[in-house]
């Protein structure tokens, strides 16, 4: 059976995700760090993710779901402080996540790691400078990944979402939402299930020749 592992799989794109898996019959195992998961694990600890990849086992499908968004704030007002803690989760934790788990689907021929980048990562979003920045970064770490990976069997890709209706975006503000939605020509967020979708079909056998690419689920917003 073909296994996955989630990450910020308790809600939102992970818990989507992993319900969306095991249609197909993925063994899905979700991580997170609040808990209402398989296992509570903290992505930015090295020692704690190699200690849950001895217990897991082979791992074929990596999705670095987890994520947060950091301050609404002016860039002049922020801190170095929020940015390493940003920088910590939705980057360094997805290439901590990556170091873990791709030698093994190199080692056996075959894997699937997709990476939730952002449309911040490629438009940036006002006020959500540290964000931005971080789903850019993700975005540059699978363009680099795919390449080094690209005769391995082992395909990584990202996928770039607008606002989506997950439990992450209740803490934006109201009017960075509003903005950002507005940006929108389907003039709505999208959902959970809609990104799952598009993440099953990266992590299948169906796609062979992409990798170190990004794929925009943005309702129309991608400018490029």
């Amino acid at each position: 059976m073909t296994r996955a592992l989630i990450t910020g799989g308790a809600s939102g794109l992970g818990a989507a995700t992993a319900a969306r898996l095991r249609q197909d019959g993925v063994e899905a195992i979700t991580v997170d760090l609040a808990g209402g998961c398989d296992i509570v694990l903290d992505i930015t600890d090295d020692e704690a993710v190699a200690a849950a990849a001895g217990r897991l086992g082979p791992i074929d499908i990596l999705v670095n779901s987890a994520g947060i968004v950091g301050p609404n704030a002016p860039l002049v007002k922020t801190t170095t402080a929020q940015w390493k803690s940003v920088l910590d989760v939705n980057v360094v934790g997805t290439v901590t996540m990556m170091r873990a788990f791709v030698p093994g689907m190199v080692e056996r021929g075959w894997g699937r790691v997709v990476n939730i980048a952002s449309m911040a990562g490629k438009d940036g979003n006002p006020n959500l400078s540290i964000y931005s920045a971080s789903k850019a970064a993700v975005i540059g770490l699978t363009k680099s990944a795919g390449k080094e990976l690209a005769t391995t069997g082992v395909l990584v890709n990202a996928i770039a979402p607008a606002v989506i209706a997950t439990p992450m975006n209740e803490d934006t503000s109201p009017g960075v939402l509003a903005h950002i939605t507005s940006l929108i020509p389907m003039k709505r967020v999208g959902r959970a299930e809609e990104v799952a979708e598009l993440i099953a079909w990266l992590t299948s056998d169906k796609v062979t020749f992409s990798t170190g690419a990004v794929y925009d689920i943005s309702g129309g917003r991608a400018t490029y």
